[in-house]
């Protein structure tokens, strides 16, 4: 397979992930309807770097589908990073409940403490700052997901300290 090329400020994916994400991504050859799947076992092979334009060039090969169709399943579903993201993805719900309930003062209060804006990473890459719409656990607003991890019932303080613990 001919190596594509990245803009200069992308740093190549490494041909040991590449090659993973081939043996991930070619048995689904022709199967577009697979495409989520494999994406959801691209992410965990490429960890917190991203889908990158070489990965998704090697998932359209592989598959055998159009790379326009990667990049908008990619790029449409939040579970996928189409741009390089921290350890640790930091998502706070921002919907309604949340909002009335403080999600505002928990979000001005994180942002402050790891010193990034949502939508940034840390220095570090340890963290990424994200907004959802909602974690369906309304009854305990305002909540973050922090991973796979779910917390309620925050405050301004307790969203700080639960941080510290990652």
């Amino acid at each position: 397979m001919q190596q594509k090329s990245c803009p200069s400020s992308v740093k190549p994916t490494d041909t040991a992930i590449l090659a993973q994400v081939t043996k991930l991504a070619s048995p689904y050859k022709g199967k577009e309807d697979m495409l989520i799947q494999v994406l959801k076992k691209v992410q965990t092979v490429v960890g917190h770097s991203s889908i990158s334009k070489d990965v998704a060039i090697v998932v359209a090969e592989a598959m055998d589908i159009p790379l326009i169709n990667v990049y908008e399943v990619a790029s449409f579903y939040s579970m996928f990073a189409t741009t390089p993201r921290g350890k640790n993805v930091i998502r706070v719900c921002k919907s309604a409940p949340c909002h009335v309930k403080g999600a505002a003062e928990v979000m001005e209060a994180i942002s402050k403490a790891l010193g990034v804006q949502f939508g940034e990473t840390t220095p570090d890459e340890k963290f990424t700052l994200e907004t959802c719409e909602c974690l369906g656990i309304c009854a305990v607003s305002p909540a973050m997901m922090i991973n796979d991890d779910v917390y309620g019932e925050l405050t301004p303080e307790k969203a700080v300290e639960i941080i510290k613990n990652y």
